[in-house]
C-alpha cells in the first residue's frame, strides 16, 4: 500500500436517482459522518466508515479534512470556454447578445497566446467553484480547442470539448467551412481524444448556425468515431425555434433536425431544451440523449423556464445535466446554478399545482419540479455523470472511480449564513443525513464559490481557499503568507499525517 493515500472527513454522495424515491429522497444518498476515502494514483480504492477501515489501512498517509462536507466534484454539462472574460455581458436576448458581446470576443481565440491566457483563467474559475469536470464549447478556431485540452491535461482534469462548427449566422471571422470543420475535427480527435483525461465532443454549435453540409459532416465524424460525444444547443429561445423551422422546413420540429442527420442518440447533449414539446422530450428519452439544464443563463437572457418536471417524467425520463452556460450564465459556480434551478422549479410547480388554472393541474409533474437538496446535488454530481455517460468514471465515491471531490464549508457565504446553519447543527459536524442535507440546502440558497474550501483532482488538492490551516491537521507545503486562494501545482504532493 505504499502508493495509497487516505482522506478522513464527513462525506455525502449518491448511489441512486432521488426522483426514483419520491417521498424518501434520502434513500438515494449516502452519508458518512466520519468516513475514510482511500486513493491510489488518482483512483478510489476503498470507502466507508473510518472505524471500519482504519486498521486495514494503518500506516497509509492521511489527510483529515475537518468541519467540511466532502462531495464528489461538481459536473458542468454546458459551459463556453471562450466567454470567460465577457460573462455577465448585458445583451438583451440570445441572438442580439451573441452578435453584440460574444462573437467579437470569441474571434480573439484565434490567437494562441490569448487562448492560453484565457484557459488559465477558465480552469482557475472552475476549480474555485468546485467544478472538476465540464463539457465545454471552444470556438471555430482550432487553437482554442488545443489550448483548452492542453491546460486541462496540465491540471489532470476530466473534460469533454471539441472544435465548434458554425458556418452561417455569425460574423465571417467566427465561421469555419464545413470542409475545414471536418478535417480539423479529425485531427483534433486523433490528437486529444482519450489522451489522459481528455474526451472529444463533435460540436455543431446549434443547428440554425449550421448548413446541411456542416451537419452532414458532423454525422460522418460520429460514424467514424463512435466513441466521441456530440455537444450542441436546442430550443433555447423562441426566435431560434422559429428560425429552425424556416431553415429546415422538411423537419417537423427542432429535434427532428438532429434525427434527420443521425445525431440524436447516446452521448448526445443539447443545452437548454426550454421550448421542446412533450413529444420531443419522449424522443430524447428513447434515444438516450441528454439535456443540459441551464437556469442561470435562461433567466439572464430571458429565454424561459425549463420544464424540469416534464423532462423527469418517469415513463420517459431524459438524462439531465446541469450547466452554468457561462458566460450567459453569470457565474462559474454550480451552487449558484442550483439556487436558480430551485427557483425555476418552484415557478413551474405553481403553474401546475392547480392554483393558477385548475384545468392544467398535474400534481405529479408539479412535485417533480421541486428541488430539495437531495435532488439538487444529485444533478450536480452523479446525475450529471450519468447524463454525460461518465458514471463509470465519476459521480460518487464508489471504488474504481476517479478521486475528484470538493470540500464545502457550510458556514461560508452571505454574512448571515453561519447563524442560519447553526439552527441545524452546533456540533461542527452534522449528525444525520437529513442534517447534512439541510446544511447543503443552506449552501445552495445562501452561498456560491465562497463555500468551496478545497477542490481535489485525481486525489490531489488543486485548489485551497483557506489562507491558514484552521480546518485541517495535515498541512500542505504552502508559503506561510499564502494568498486567500491557492491553485496547487498538480504535480505537487501533499504533506500528510499517518493513519
Amino acid at each position: 500500500m505504499n502508493s495509497y493515500t487516505a482522506i478522513r472527513g464527513c462525506f455525502f454522495d449518491f448511489i441512486d436517482d432521488p426522483w426514483k424515491h419520491l417521498g424518501n429522497d434520502r434513500a438515494a444518498a449516502r452519508f458518512e459522518r466520519d468516513g475514510l476515502l482511500v486513493i491510489e494514483e488518482g483512483i478510489i480504492r476503498d470507502f466507508g466508515p473510518y472505524a471500519d477501515l482504519a486498521e486495514k489501512y494503518s500506516g497509509v498517509p492521511l489527510t483529515h479534512i475537518r468541519d467540511r462536507m466532502i462531495l464528489p466534484g461538481f459536473i458542468d454539462g454546458h459551459i463556453h470556454f471562450p466567454q470567460t472574460r465577457v460573462l455577465g455581458a448585458h445583451g438583451a436576448q440570445l441572438l442580439d447578445w451573441l452578435q453584440t458581446s460574444i462573437f467579437p470576443e470569441e474571434e480573439k481565440y484565434a490567437d494562441r497566446d490569448y487562448a492560453e491566457e484565457a484557459a488559465e483563467h477558465f480552469f482557475n474559475a472552475l476549480l474555485a467553484g468546485g467544478t472538476t469536470t465540464c463539457q465545454a464549447f471552444t470556438t471555430s478556431s482550432p487553437v482554442s480547442t488545443e489550448a483548452f485540452f492542453e491546460e486541462a491535461a496540465r491540471r489532470q482534469m476530466r473534460v469533454i470539448a471539441g472544435l465548434t462548427g458554425i458556418d452561417k449566422f455569425a460574423p465571417p471571422d467566427t465561421l469555419i467551412s464545413a470542409d475545414d470543420f471536418y478535417r480539423e475535427s479529425k485531427r483534433l480527435i486523433e490528437q486529444y481524444h482519450r489522451c489522459g483525461r481528455n474526451l472529444y465532443a463533435i460540436t455543431p454549435r446549434f443547428a440554425v448556425g449550421c448548413t446541411e453540409e456542416m451537419l452532414t459532416y458532423a454525422a460522418q465524424l460520429k460514424r467514424e468515431h463512435e466513441d466521441c460525444w456530440i455537444n450542441t444547443h436546442i430550443s433555447e429561445n423562441p426566435t431560434e425555434v422559429r428560425a429552425a423551422r424556416t431553415e429546415f422546413p422538411e423537419c417537423s420540429d427542432y429535434t427532428a433536425v438532429h434525427e434527420k442527420h443521425g445525431l440524436l442518440g447516446a452521448k448526445f447533449t443539447a443545452g437548454h431544451g426550454i421550448w421542446l414539446s412533450n413529444d420531443e422530450f419522449r424522443r430524447f428519452s428513447q434515444a438516450g440523449a441528454a439535456l443540459a439544464f441551464c437556469p442561470m443563463s435562461n433567466l439572464f437572457l430571458g429565454s424561459g423556464l425549463f420544464r424540469l418536471g416534464r423532462a423527469l417524467d418517469p415513463e420517459h425520463p431524459v438524462r439531465l445535466a446541469l450547466g452554468s452556460d457561462m458566460g450567459a450564465g453569470n457565474a462559474f459556480s454550480l451552487i449558484r446554478v442550483l439556487d436558480e434551478a430551485y427557483k425555476v422549479g418552484l415557478c413551474n410547480n405553481t403553474m401546475l399545482d392547480g392554483s393558477v388554472n385548475p384545468l392544467q393541474q398535474d400534481l405529479a409533474e408539479a412535485e417533480r419540479n421541486k428541488l430539495n437538496p437531495y435532488r439538487a446535488f444529485y444533478l450536480a454530481t452523479l446525475g450529471g455523470a450519468r447524463a454525460l455517460y461518465l458514471d463509470d468514471l465519476l459521480g460518487n465515491f464508489q471504488p474504481g472511480k476517479e478521486a475528484d471531490f470538493v470540500a464545502l464549508d457550510w458556514t461560508a457565504g452571505q454574512q448571515a449564513i453561519s447563524w442560519r446553519q447553526s439552527l441545524t447543527t452546533k456540533s461542527g459536524t452534522p449528525a444525520t443525513i437529513d442534517e447534512a442535507a439541510e446544511l447543503l440546502f443552506g449552501i445552495m440558497a445562501l452561498s456560491d464559490d465562497r463555500s468551496v474550501a478545497e477542490t481535489w483532482i485525481a486525489g490531489q488538492c488543486a485548489y485551497r481557499k483557506e489562507s491558514t490551516d484552521t480546518a485541517r491537521d495535515a498541512a500542505y507545503p504552502l508559503p506561510l503568507a499564502a494568498p486567500q486562494e491557492t491553485f496547487v501545482n498538480p504535480q505537487h504532493s501533499p504533506a500528510s499525517a499517518k493513519l
